[in-house]
């Protein structure tokens, strides 16, 4: 079954009396358990069809499917229930709350889930675990390097045990070392945990690490 299935999806942005097509009729079939990475030049629509997979924005016209799921007609709250159990965003920044200790960071999505404290608690304590943090649950953001802190960022974004993992850049802010660690955790994830994983990446060294690679230029889709 495909993890993500994209059907003739248009998108469109409207500037003042000008209309911007960043997504031009494209479909995009990606297998459960892939790593698919998506290449291009700035503006070309990565971002954009990232943001629709995950629900973040929605097309103007054509079908999204997500785990079986047609996403293109929710709204509102459905969608953003449907996004907190199904969904993994991992960013170029790594939006971390600097007054919040790593354990709580991870947290932050099961608070919108019905769940206990205590279980709350041992679930981003087992994703922390997972990314190689267990020993930094209470560190501050601060007290943690580039490289931990988006190993945080990964913990968070798997804790809900989603369906798939869609990462902007996620090593575009690290040196080498770190970004080596961080592509080899993605690929770990989606090895041994079979986690769909869709990465928006410039750099070729981290496409590498996929399984398949698509390049997009101005809204159109190519292998």
């Amino acid at each position: 079954m495909a993890a993500v299935d994209v059907r003739n999806v248009v998108k469109l942005y409207k500037r003042q009396t000008e209309e911007l097509r960043v997504l031009d009729g494209l479909s995009l079939s990606i297998p459960d358990g892939s790593f698919v990475a998506l290449m291009g030049p700035s503006g070309s629509g990565k971002t954009t069809l990232l943001n629709l997979i995950g629900g973040v924005d929605q097309p103007t016209s054509g079908d999204l499917e997500v785990g079986g799921t047609n996403i293109a007609k929710m709204k509102g709250a459905q969608l953003a229930r449907w996004r907190s159990s199904s969904i993994g965003y991992v960013f170029q920044l790594y939006n971390l709350i600097p007054v919040l200790t790593a354990q709580e960071n991870v947290e932050l999505p099961l608070l919108l889930v019905r769940m206990s404290a205590a279980e709350r608690r041992k679930r981003a304590q087992t994703a922390l675990q997972l990314v190689g943090l267990g020993e930094r649950l209470k560190h501050y953001p601060r007290q943690l390097s580039g490289g931990q802190e988006q190993r945080v960022a990964i913990a968070r974004a798997i804790v809900s045990d989603p369906k798939v993992l869609l990462a902007d850049e996620p090593t575009g802010d690290l040196d080498r070392k770190s970004a080596e660690e961080v592509l080899e955790l993605l690929s770990r994830l989606n090895r041994e945990f079979k986690k769909t994983i869709v990465m928006v990446t410039h750099d070729p060294h981290a496409a590498e690490r996929a399984t398949t690679r698509y390049h997009l230029d101005k809204g159109v889709l190519s292998n």
